[in-house]
Order: C-alpha cells, then structure tokens, then sequence
C-alpha cells in the first residue's frame, strides 16, 4: 500500500499574487531536510503540500516528524493513497486504519472531495466510511462533536486518500521568505524563544553572542552553542558570531558610576549588534527582552538602548510572562539548556541598584568617560563565527 505525507499551510492562502513565492520557499526547505532522509518527490498542488517516498529505502518517520517542525506549515499526516471510487476507498479503509484504530473509544470521519465530479457528496461519503469502521473495529462509536480521533478521507484530482489522524504543524510563514534578522543570543530562557518566534514569521535568524572570559566560563560558551543547535530544529541554520565585551566592562568598572553599569554594557552590545548586522546582511535586530522583566528592559530604559541604534528591533516576548516564554521555549526544545547553570556576560559587575527609569542625558555623560569607539573596535575584533545546521549537509 503507498502511503505518503501531506502538508497543509494556513496563511500562505492569502497572500494572493506572491503565494507562489512563498510555497516555493516551503517546497525549497523540505527539500533540503529530505535530502539525508532518502529519496524523496516534494511538491504542492491545491493548498497542499505531497512529500511521496520515491523507494522502501526513504524514512517516513523521520520525515513526518521533519515536516511538524518547517515553518509555514499548519498540518501534517500520514495517508494511504488508491484510487478514486468508493470500491478502493473502502478496501484502502479496511486495509489502513484498524491499527490506527486500535484501543480508540470514539471517532468520527470527514470527508472532501475536491474533484466535484466524484459521484457522492462529502457527507454520503463520511457515512459509508462511518460504517465500514462500526463493523471493524470493536468497542468504537461515533461521536462528532468531541471524537477521539478524526479519519480523514480526501478526494482529490487524481487519487484519494485515507487518514486516521492530523497533527498540528509549527504554523507560521516559511523561513527565509521575510528577510534576515540578527538575535542577540544569551544563555537564558528568553533569547532562544525570540529567535524562534522570529523564525516562525518567515525571517532567517543569525545569533551574536557575547562572552566575557574568564568572567565567564568555557561551557558558558558550550552552553550558547548548544541553544543555537537545539533552535536549528525550527531554525535550520544559525551562523553564530562571538564577541568579547571583557575589556568593555572593565572600563565600565573602573570609569563610570556603578548604577549605570547595565545600561552602558547594553548600549555597547547593541551598537555591535548593528555593525555586526550590516556586515553579515540583517535587516533588523531581534531580543529577548520582556516588558519590566528586569532593571534593563523598562520602557525607559529600552528607550535609551533603541536610540543608539539606527535599525529595527524586534521584541517577540514584549507582552509575555515567563511562565508563557517557557511554555515557548519548551515547544522549542530549548528550556532544559536554558537553566543550566552558567551565567553570561550580563551577570559580571551586576550594579546593586541598577537604574531602572534611566534618563538618555545621564546615560551619554556616563559614556564620555569611555574612550567609546576604540573599545567598540577592540571588542568588534574580536568576532568569531560558527555556523549550526539542523544536520552537517544542510546549506
């Protein structure tokens, strides 16, 4: 019996006369998470998305489980595919689904016929299938508005299909199709979300992180690398460039007053993110940062850290709590990482009354004490790339 995956996306229907560029882009990045998974035909038609296995060598669940993870993608299943008359999709029905079906309590079928022509409507189509799976399977009865499982039976322009069940995809719009963005990747909880979040939008994520040995440890470092490998499950790809701010917060330390030192730091990280953004193509920078989570993420104190920069920044988790960020990052595969205990550069000389309702004029007096663009160029030396990928081949 063949059995093949299909995609359904959601709000890539509405994009009207650039849809074509967006299943395009979809098509292109299951393509390029098939390729260590075997042999694969990818290609959409009528708002889905057909992944057929093209030998018995190709592996369907590891595919399946690729596809729940592509961005743009809203629903994913496993089908039986035959032939379009009731005689074949019974059989396929009988053939298919008991073992699917196996320990279900209730159940109900949906049915879509694409090709009108098809002789029975939708709904004669759900009965007789209903009725096949009340003589089958023992102790399963209907229930539609709360069923345990949904069959699926979809006839379409050239073959019909048969589903036990549909799993929720990732959602969103595909990567790549909404520009680059470059996340400023801490080893916390946060970070990793936004970058995901940002993703999930159509945007190709790049990481800066910045380190500050020996304040801070090697598997500090290990610890961020391992995020940025866990994010490529949604991600893909992830160039990842290091900087060093140790020589920064020293002067800060010894040059300026004490409850400004978090304010300084963050001004120095997003004016390297900038240049580091326009040297690698970003259009926009992307941050964890929550609405009064802590002293650096007020609305004075994120006032005073956007006019240093002359880029869009992106906020993802602004509005959310952290139980809600770590609902986030639990989805994405990242919260367990995030709580190990390494601290990073924004937990060195850790100011015991930070400034929390900052002015921009006290912020500027204190950084005339800095000799400012030759620490930036010193710290901006010192960047270094490395580059995650979903799997070594993936480009």
């Amino acid at each position: 019996m063949k059995e093949v995956i299909l995609c359904k996306y959601g709000e890539i229907i509405l994009k009207g006369a650039n849809r074509a560029t967006f299943e395009s882009s979809l098509v292109k990045e299951l393509r390029r998470r098939a390729s260590p998974l075997g042999t694969f035909k990818i290609y959409f038609r009528q708002s889905t998305i057909y992944i057929e296995p093209q030998d018995d060598f190709s592996d369907m669940d590891a595919m399946y489980d690729t596809a729940r993870h592509v961005f743009g993608i809203v629903g994913v299943t496993r089908c039986a595919v035959c032939e379009k008359n009731m005689d074949s999709i019974l059989e396929t029905v009988r053939a298919y689904l008991p073992e699917k079906l196996e320990g279900k309590r209730t159940f109900k079928v949906e049915a879509k016929r694409s090709d009108k022509r098809f002789p029975l409507k939708s709904p004669e189509i759900s009965a007789e299938v209903g009725g096949v799976i009340l003589s089958m399977v023992r102790g399963i009865r209907v229930d539609v508005h709360n069923p345990e499982v949904t069959v699926g039976v979809e006839v379409r322009d050239e073959h019909a299909y048969v589903r036990a069940a549909q799993e929720s995809g990732a959602g969103g719009l595909p990567i790549r199709s909404a520009g680059r963005g470059l996340l400023l990747l801490s080893g916390g909880i946060d970070s990793p979300v936004a970058g995901c979040m940002m993703a999930k939008r159509g945007m190709e994520i790049e990481a800066v992180h910045f380190d500050s040995f020996p304040y801070t440890s090697e598997r500090a470092l290990e610890k961020v690398m391992t995020l940025a490998e866990e994010m490529c499950e949604f991600c893909s790809r992830i160039h990842v460039h290091t900087i060093s701010l140790t020589h920064i917060q020293e002067a800060i330390r010894d040059n300026c007053d004490e409850d400004y030192f978090t304010l300084l730091l963050r001004v120095f990280m997003m004016r390297l993110a900038e240049r580091c953004a326009r040297e690698y193509n970003c259009q926009a920078l992307v941050t964890g940062e929550s609405l009064g989570q802590v002293a650096s993420q007020t609305l004075k104190a994120i006032s005073v850290t956007d006019s240093v920069v002359d880029i869009p920044v992106f906020r993802p988790c602004i509005g959310l709590d952290k139980n809600e960020i770590v609902t986030y990052a639990r989805y994405y595969g990242t919260f367990e990482t995030s709580i190990l205990p390494f601290e990073d550069c924004c937990t060195v000389f850790t100011p015991r009354h930070p400034k929390t309702q900052p002015k921009r004029e006290g912020v500027m007096a204190e950084l005339e004490k800095l000799p400012v663009e030759e620490l930036l160029e010193e710290a901006y030396a010192t960047l270094r790339t490395t580059t995650k990928r979903i799997f070594p081949e993936y480009r």
